[in-house]
């Protein structure tokens, strides 16, 4: 039997049947029409956002990173909730506009830009989070022949990293971010241009579950703008500090610490206030507000043995939760945490490998991890599907189709 993680605290049964939302597994799966299909707890998402008000800094920003999860309407709540949305492509853009985002508080980051997205943006009056010197110089071309001013930010890729990140975005050659030593020159093109400067966005690593860590990261971005605002005589309007903020997937981690960060974060703040004191701040999250939120449910079709173990297989599989089969950016392949649905709390009486429906051995859900005895027609519950499973998971692979997505609570 091997471990998985440890289901989120906000889930609860009801005479052995899982609770999402305040509703049944059995009456969530019977309005839908079938499975599998993903569902996301809206009070879950509320309650994230209303702790990290109450952690951070006053009138620090904080910002929905709609890659996490762009469902329409959980990004309508969203959009009513946060003071921003950072997009990565023109269709997220318009999902955000779509969702009620005023255009000044969308951002639009990414590298390869291409200029049909880029005068997009601008005409709607987005920032561009500018990631070369040369994709400024062709917003400011477009801008100039379209007749509008652009709000043009710079991507900085720093000279530091997030230390134990899942994905390290900064300190290296990468594609994201213009590198620190070319920042000055460039900004101080933008506003000689007559661009809208509109500061920085600094992103240096995701997934990160050491408050150290994150302290450590949040210092040095607050250092670095303030070297580079001397350097350029001036202040930038926002600095948008980035993310990073990790969720407990598998055995052995536990959650962030948030007020802790949230403490640090504040006393940083006053160390610079003397060259950063008239600059806004935006903290940029999308796992951690909407990770925990999700459950991914499939229905057991078979129970089958092989060579002396048992396999459970399901209608859902990688398709819809990449993440989950460990394959989207794990090294090493760990269980995230599941359940039978319909009988949630019980004792694990076996150890089972929980498949998908998909002609390859890359789908799994779960590897010999331990539940209760499960038949054809129970219903497996895949947890820690709020961020990345639905529009990051290979869902026309094999012609399955994509899951169905439910907001309860919206």
């Amino acid at each position: 039997m091997k471990p998985m993680g440890s289901i989120p605290a906000d889930y609860r049964g009801e005479n052995g049947e899982l609770i999402i939302g305040g509703e049944r597994v059995s009456k969530i799966i019977e309005a839908a029409g079938d499975t599998p299909l993903f569902v996301y707890d809206l009070s879950i998402i509320e309650a994230r956002i209303d702790r990290l008000r109450a952690a951070m800094p006053a009138g620090l920003l904080i910002h929905y990173a709609m890659k996490a999860n762009p469902f329409p309407p959980l990004l309508g709540v969203m959009a009513a909730r946060v003071d921003g949305i950072d997009v990565a492509s023109q269709g997220e853009m318009r999902l955000a506009l779509d969702a009620g985002a005023a255009p000044s508080v969308i951002s639009f980051a990414g590298p390869g830009k291409r200029d049909r997205e880029i005068e997009a943006a601008l005409a709607q009056g987005v920032t561009l989070n500018c990631e070369s010197a040369s994709e400024v110089d062709r917003a400011l071309d477009i801008g100039g022949r379209i007749g509008i001013a652009p709000r043009l930010a710079i991507r900085i890729n720093p000279d530091f990293e997030l230390r134990g990140s899942g994905m390290r975005m900064g300190g290296r050659a990468t594609a994201f971010g213009v590198d620190v030593a070319e920042v000055p020159d460039l900004a101080l093109h933008i506003i000689a241009e007559g661009a809208e400067w509109r500061g920085f966005h600094i992103f240096s690593g995701s997934q990160a579950l050491d408050p150290d860590a994150l302290v450590e990261a949040q210092a040095a971005t607050l250092a670095l703008s303030a070297r580079l605002s001397t350097e350029i005589g001036m202040a930038p309007p926002l600095v948008n500090l980035g993310g990073g903020f990790g969720i407990p997937y598998f055995p052995g981690e536990v959650p962030l610490d948030v007020e802790r960060i949230g403490i640090a974060l504040a006393q940083a703040f006053e160390t610079h206030a003397h060259l950063l004191g008239d600059t806004e701040f935006a903290i940029e999250l999308g796992r951690w507000l909407v990770g925990e939120a999700g459950v991914y449910l499939t229905r057991i079709i078979d129970r089958k043995r092989s060579h002396g173990e048992t396999f459970l297989v399901t209608d859902g599989g990688l398709h819809h939760q990449l993440a989950a089969s460990g394959n989207f950016g794990t090294v090493v392949r760990r269980n995230y945490p599941v359940a039978v649905a319909n009988r949630f709390g019980a004792e694990a009486e076996e150890a089972v490998t929980v498949v998908g429906c998909l002609c390859t051995p890359l789908d799994r859900l779960g590897d010999q991890v331990g539940l209760p005895q499960a038949s054809p027609d129970d219903v497996i519950a895949v947890f820690m599907a709020g961020a990345y499973g639905a529009t990051a998971s290979p869902s026309a692979f094999l012609g399955h189709g994509p899951a169905q997505e439910v907001l309860l609570g919206g």
